[in-house]
């Protein structure tokens, strides 16, 4: 049977349709999985050793070069990869127009299906339209955790029922050499910085729990020029802290599996410390924790919810018992 995802973004939305492909392949073992995703997670789903082969996908780009040839060549070798199959099943677990369309770009088998969501969950980016391309929706509660989601979408057309944790299929850290920039001892990450600033933690909050930690390593990720300098207000302040350099995505995905401690608020970076169930504290300040939680593994902790950031002393209390945990 041949299988295809199509779930191009964003980071974390990726990571929490990873648990599909176990899902498909504890039920239907020679099944062959395909995945259309956008570029920069292509690294990411790779690590998954169940899928077959990764359509990278950059419409955002594309959009922007439509006038260079090689884009367009680029843009052709994509519609080649996408149609070199037949598939059985197609399955939009995005429930977007460009994700609808690319559905109904792929080919399909006599009898195939292309299946994806009837409906959106509360606050989803999720357009109505999208069903046009599908031969059949499936519906789902609005209220519907982000793993559970796709995985429910995909077990209802398969003919399963989701009845096991989540596996994201990542593989564990390895005792390979690691980057010059990752110390050799065990060492916390803070997942400070997002696109939000309403998601965000206080600088100082992050300075009290650092302080908390020592003499333990805190390691500073970045991922803007304002995201440094919040990295580095908080280094100023902790001797045992360090401002990282700026990290490629595998990079960043490296620095999560091998962390003692991640602490981090609702961003995707954290998301994937949780899914390689590393000891992690999960912050939430203004988005709702039952959509992402990680709920799991008890070496996840999920603290605060929309509009009730949790105080310094609950994280630090939960950072404490899961290093004593381990």
């Amino acid at each position: 049977m041949n299988i295809l995802l199509v779930r191009v973004s964003s980071l974390g939305d990726v990571l929490h349709n990873l648990p599909i492909v176990a899902d498909i392949h504890r039920h239907y073992p020679d099944a062959r999985v395909d995945w259309v995703v956008e570029e920069g997670y292509v690294s990411l789903v790779k690590l998954n050793p169940h899928v077959r082969k990764v359509i990278p996908f950059a419409l955002r780009r594309w959009r922007k070069g439509l006038g260079n040839a090689a884009v367009r060549a680029e843009l052709r070798g994509f519609f080649r990869d996408l149609r070199a199959e037949q598939y059985d099943f197609v399955f939009d677990t995005q429930g977007l127009i460009k994700t609808g369309i690319v559905m109904a770009c792929a080919r399909t088998r006599p009898g195939g299906q292309k299946v994806g969501m009837a409906n959106g969950t509360e606050d989803s980016g999720y357009e109505g339209v999208s069903r046009i391309f599908h031969s059949r929706s499936v519906a789902v509660e609005p209220r519907t955790h982000a793993v559970a989601r796709g995985r429910q979408v995909v077990a209802a057309a398969l003919g399963y029922a989701v009845d096991t944790p989540p596996d994201f299929g990542l593989p564990a850290p390895t005792g390979s050499a690691r980057p010059d920039w990752m110390p050799a001892d065990d060492y916390a990450v803070f997942f400070h910085g997002t696109a939000r600033d309403a998601k965000k933690w206080p600088t100082a909050h992050w300075i009290a729990l650092g302080q908390a930690l020592a003499p333990m390593t805190i390691l500073l990720p970045w991922g803007s020029p304002r995201e440094k300098e919040e990295a580095e207000r908080i280094a100023a302040a902790l001797p045992n802290a360090r401002v990282l350099p700026k990290l490629s995505m595998m990079d960043a995905v490296e620095l999560a599996r091998h962390a003692a401690l991640a602490v981090g608020v609702d961003t995707g970076l954290t998301h994937i410390a949780a899914a390689f169930v590393r000891p992690t504290v999960e912050i939430y300040a203004d988005s709702p924790r039952w959509k992402t939680e990680g709920n799991w593994s008890p070496r996840i902790v999920n603290l605060g919810d929309t509009g009730a950031a949790p105080p310094v002393a609950d994280v630090v209390a939960a950072a404490r018992r899961l290093l004593e945990s381990r």
